[in-house]
């Protein structure tokens, strides 16, 4: 597997890529000039671009849940995707998928490419879920199939002392180049330039789940939320800056002399007199007359406008409305960000599905237990807010005509767990069903026992 593979050539492969990894990261983190900073320049900085990053990402993982639908309609598929749910959930619970997830969605949207890693911890006895640098993961593609992997290596450097408690190995040095080397069958590990351990893949697969943030057609990797606004933002930052110098002078009003060829003690301050020869000229430059200011703060909002066009990003998004809109028209202006997070959601559901699929297979083959063939799906919340009396009143008619069932509505109403709802509604309608039987049961007044019938319970069927 090795034999063409050289560690210290992984930077000179995907050059480009990491070079303009960085230069997002510094965008992002408010680096947004140009050039170096001339003496006396003034140079804001108002970074749009992390709050539409921070904004999307955020509606993007609003109400995010799990769920595994059976391969069949039987009871023993439906025990199999409930047990698997459970075990999905005590997997996210002990790595903090929640946390992780959103800042590994940060970082997507920043670069345009994330990924995770899932593995097995031998010391714990449970699955381990990572999120590695993108910076730091190389990909083998199979001919024109961009989406079939076939060798990933992820480079990272740690300390001599973090090198030899992971790996029981001392490096020469303070730290250390690591290399892991993945394909289905094989598994390598380097030090620097040398190879210290070569062996069977021991779990069969290739642990990594790496995604796009966006797609670009015919391209493997993806594209940046911040690709499309770094222009706009580094015109509004200038147009900012030169609005604010243009203010400041005008606050401190420049004294302009004519026909005078030389000037002392002129000051521009309250009572101050100025003695100037009878064909000269003394005035102060005003540099907002004639409707100068209205123009670039005209110019400013058309360039704040183009940052949230760009961006898919309306203001609405950001609690701007300035009048109340019903649902449908709410809807209407949000559509821009909208469909951008449907885009989204659509990349992000195929990489969770498969990062659930990689935790059960190794559940199966380090606890030896049976899920069945149960397909794995995301539960995603609403974008926009939600009438929740309609929504409950347009289930309940679903539910009693038999178009949905309660564990659909209970998706439609964003139960996080369905099935654990649904057994309890169970135990407490079985609790009022033999109440009832218990009462129907009571002699009368007479002494004579009433009929011995089971009265439905109208509440629970509802």
């Amino acid at each position: 597997m090795s034999d063409d593979f050289n560690p210290t050539e992984l930077a000179r492969r995907d050059a480009d890529r990491i070079r303009g990894y960085r230069k997002l990261l510094d965008f992002y983190h408010s680096v947004q000039w140009e050039g170096r900073e001339k003496w006396g320049e003034r140079r804001l900085t108002f970074n749009y671009a992390k709050v539409v990053v921070d904004k999307v990402t955020s509606y993007l993982m609003s109400g995010i849940d799990f769920a595994v639908e059976p391969e069949e309609e039987s009871d023993g598929a439906r025990a199999k995707a409930r047990k698997s749910e459970a075990v999905l959930r005590k997997v996210y619970e002990d790595n903090d998928i929640e946390q992780l997830d959103f800042d590994t969605e940060i970082d997507c949207a920043i670069l345009g490419d994330a990924c995770y890693k899932v593995t097995w911890d031998q010391e714990t006895g449970s699955v381990r879920v990572t999120a590695p640098d993108i910076q730091g993961i190389y990909t083998w593609r199979l001919g024109d199939d961009s989406s079939r992997i076939w060798r990933v290596a992820s480079r990272y450097t740690l300390t001599a002392g973090e090198v030899e408690i992971l790996y029981q190995v001392r490096p020469k040095g303070k730290e250390a180049a690591v290399t892991e080397l993945w394909t289905d069958r094989e598994f390598e590990l380097w030090l620097d330039d040398a190879r210290v351990e070569k062996k069977p893949n021991p779990y069969g697969f290739i642990p990594f789940v790496i995604f796009p943030n966006l797609r670009e057609p015919k391209r493997s990797w993806g594209i940046s939320d911040l690709a499309q606004i770094m222009e706009p933002q580094r015109e509004f930052n200038r147009a900012m800056s030169q609005l604010s110098r243009i203010l400041e002078l005008s606050g401190n009003p420049i004294a302009v002399l004519e026909n005078i060829e030389e000037s002392e003690d002129i000051s521009v301050k309250p009572g101050a007199v100025w003695s100037i020869p009878e064909d000269a000229k003394a005035y102060l430059l005003d540099l907002l007359q004639g409707g100068g200011l209205r123009l670039h703060i005209d110019y400013l909002n058309l360039l704040y406008r183009t940052l949230h066009d760009v961006s898919e990003s309306p203001r609405a998004a950001f609690g701007g409305t300035e009048r109340d809109l019903s649902g449908v028209a709410l809807e209407i202006e949000f559509q821009p960000l909208l469909q951008k997070v449907r885009r989204k959601r659509i990349i992000r559901a195929a990489a969770y599905n498969r990062r659930s699929r990689l935790m059960l297979k190794l559940l199966e083959k380090y606890r030896n237990e049976d899920f069945g063939d149960g397909r794995p799906g995301v539960v995603w919340g609403p974008l926009l807010p939600r009438d929740a009396d309609k929504i409950v009143a347009n289930e309940q008619t679903l539910v009693q005509t038999g178009i949905h069932s309660r564990r659909r509505a209970m998706d439609e109403l964003g139960v996080r767990d369905p099935e654990a709802e649904f057994g309890r509604w169970l135990e407490e309608r079985g609790a009022i069903l033999e109440m009832n039987h218990e009462l129907n049961r009571k002699p009368s007044r007479g002494g004579v026992r009433e009929r011995d019938t089971e009265t439905p319970d109208r509440t629970g069927e509802e």
